[in-house]
């Protein structure tokens, strides 16, 4: 049963979501909180669905029960990109990557969020098996650890010696300051299992009698008294009821959470309008100017029979603008259901010119929108991404010992953009569809709180100024576990 009244609303059990809902009830029991889902849920390892717990599989193929799928435009293609529907969300399907964000990352976000003030909240939410010094946490709710040396995938081995032997420096811990280089992913993985915010924050917390978490709740809507937010609409499947709140966190995603805002009349009024939404406040920045990173995979075959049980990555190069990911299977094997059963070398542009946006249909504005990545349109981001395909093909051709060197998909002669459109992807990263600061595009202040609207919060990946230059996922349940501490 879904409470009539909160004193706070958060909308999206995602990675934000469990873990402002799970911090809020430990920074003030006496308070009450409502986490709204609208995929499934669960309470412990026992009730969750068995894929989110594998961390050597990714359940976000099309068969998925665990995702919701949204057309996408990549470059010139069309296509799909699938989301977490699940407690949990996207980190409960993802491969366990938790690297932070860079401390030039945070040159982009209003002065409050300086590395220097949310690497405490860095520490708070980890407890890092590997190091134990002033960049890390040993008590947080989240385990963090690296493969050990001698049990790497044989295809992480190769790729880090021979990016040493290219003279890349080895890096031992990606999440400290330091300079780029190959080193191993800091996971959130332990025993094998897929360790998300969702049960490492909201489980332990599912005890509190001011915690009701309720999942298949879907959100219709925000209800607006002027400018200001007074509860949620939501649809449970028996009937739409309304919740009234203190105060509204959208904690939905960098597409559902602008969704919602326009919906209830929160967005570029021009756009509002042709949609037939009656504008409340005009705020150009929701659902444009977005950031993410796109990948270009780079095919070859093995030289033989390699395992295919491991952490999808376990090892990574940076550059300065990109990231080299030697995933250790096909996806085939890592993503039931996808079928792509060659394995590929990801080239990841993590620091793009190139902006997006989301595109509304005025027939039926409540149907999902497109993703228009925008990849690509900025001469930049193409002459990168070929220098990235060129530099993989010479790592690939490296390692001998696991790489057929006649298989590789690419040489530098023929990387042209036609190449890079044929074998482009995302990393599915999108930042910055409501984002943080001040001006004309901002969407929300530096504590999270929409401009011009009162008791209505944002807070997920679409605040980010930017695509971190990292995978967002341990920057967002920093994010969400500092403006728990600020909301109290």
């Amino acid at each position: 049963m879904i409470p009539a009244r909160a004193d706070i609303v958060v909308v999206g059990g995602g990675s934000a979501g469990c873990t402002l809902a799970a911090t809020l009830v430990a920074e003030r029991p006496g308070r009450t909180v409502v986490l709204l889902e609208s995929g499934s849920g669960y309470t412990g390892t026992a009730t969750a669905p068995p894929e989110i717990l594998d961390a050597m599989r990714l359940p976000v193929g099309p068969q998925s029960v665990c995702t919701a799928e949204y057309p996408a435009i990549l470059g010139s293609r069309s296509g799909a990109i699938s989301r977490g529907r699940v407690l949990g969300g996207s980190g409960a399907v993802n491969g366990g990557y938790f690297v932070r964000a860079r401390p030039g990352d945070f040159d982009a976000w209003p002065t409050s969020w300086s590395f220097g003030n949310v690497l405490p909240h860095f520490r708070a939410i980890e407890s890092d098996t590997d190091f134990d010094d002033e960049w890390h946490g040993a008590s947080g709710p989240v385990p963090v650890a690296r493969t050990p040396w001698d049990r790497l995938h044989p295809v992480a081995r190769a790729f880090h010696e021979a990016a040493v032997a290219a003279g890349h420096a080895p890096v031992d811990d990606l999440n400290a300051p330091g300079p780029a280089g190959v080193g191993r992913v800091p996971l959130n993985i332990s025993n094998g299992m897929r360790m998300g915010p969702a049960l490492s924050f909201l489980v332990p917390a599912l005890g509190s009698p001011n915690l009701t978490v309720c999942a298949n709740a879907h959100v219709r809507g925000i209800v607006m008294a002027g400018t200001a937010a007074v509860g949620v609409e939501v649809d449970d499947g028996r009937g739409i009821a309304t919740v009234e709140a203190g105060n509204i966190v959208l904690c939905a995603g960098a597409i559902e959470s602008p969704r919602l805002l326009m919906l209830s009349g929160l967005g570029p009024a021009d756009e509002l309008r042709r949609l037939g939404i009656e504008p409340v406040l005009d705020l150009p920045g929701v659902g444009r100017g977005f950031s993410d990173h796109p990948e270009v995979a780079v095919p070859y075959r093995y030289r033989g029979e390699l395992p295919d049980r491991a952490p999808v990555l376990e090892t990574v190069l940076h550059t300065d603008e990109l990231e080299l990911r030697p995933y250790t299977a096909p996806f085939a094997d890592s993503v039931p259901g996808s079928g792509a059963d060659i394995p590929v070398l990801g080239v990841v542009l993590t620091r793009p010119h190139s902006r997006g946006r989301l595109l509304f249909d005025a027939r039926n504005p409540y149907a999902a929108p497109v993703v228009d990545y925008g990849y690509l349109k900025d001469p930049r981001d193409r002459a990168a991404l070929r220098d990235g395909v060129a530099s993989a093909v010479r790592l690939l051709t490296s390692m001998r010992d696991v790489v057929d060197t006649g298989s590789i998909g690419a040489d530098a002669a023929g990387v042209d953009d036609a190449w890079l459109e044929a074998h482009l992807g995302t990393s599915q990263h999108l930042s910055g569809s409501c984002r943080m600061g001040s001006g004309d595009s901002a969407v929300v202040d530096d504590r999270c709180r929409v401009h011009g609207a009162e008791r209505l919060f944002v807070v997920d990946t679409s605040v980010f100024p930017q695509v971190p230059s990292r995978g967002p996922h341990a920057t967002v349940v920093m994010l969400a576990q500092r403006v728990a501490a600020l909301m109290s």
